[in-house]
């Protein structure tokens, strides 16, 4: 299973729109087996970064606040969304496969326009 995290020094990024780095993980389902972080290409942005996670395999996204419609077209991509997280992005793997993850499954529906990258919902 490939999990997908956006990320930056360390920690799982809060703003999914506006993230430039996503960490990778390759699991066997129980334990991480490698990771490697990877860059964003310049002008990948928002609807972009679906394209971009589902090209890469992501089956599993966890991430900080993200809109309702990223959310959506997610889900549609087959990816699952695991919002609302926050802390090491290490961490919060293993503790996805674990079953012990926190994380908000109505992160989207917190999250609301931030003025700059979503329009009123």
């Amino acid at each position: 299973m490939k999990i997908a995290v956006t990320y930056e020094n360390g920690e799982i990024f809060q703003h999914f729109g506006m993230t430039r780095i996503v960490k990778f993980y390759e699991t066997d389902g129980r334990t991480i087996k490698s990771a490697a972080e990877v860059n964003i290409p310049e002008g990948v942005e928002h609807a972009s970064i679906i394209n971009f996670l589902q090209e890469q395999g992501a089956e599993v996204l966890i991430c900080g606040g993200l809109g309702l419609r990223a959310q959506e077209f997610l889900t549609n991509a087959g990816i699952k969304v695991c919002g609302g997280a926050s802390g090491n992005a290490d961490a919060a793997v293993q503790a996805y496969l674990n079953d012990s993850l926190d994380y908000d499954p109505l992160a989207a529906e917190h999250h609301g326009p931030c003025g700059h990258c979503h329009e009123e919902e």
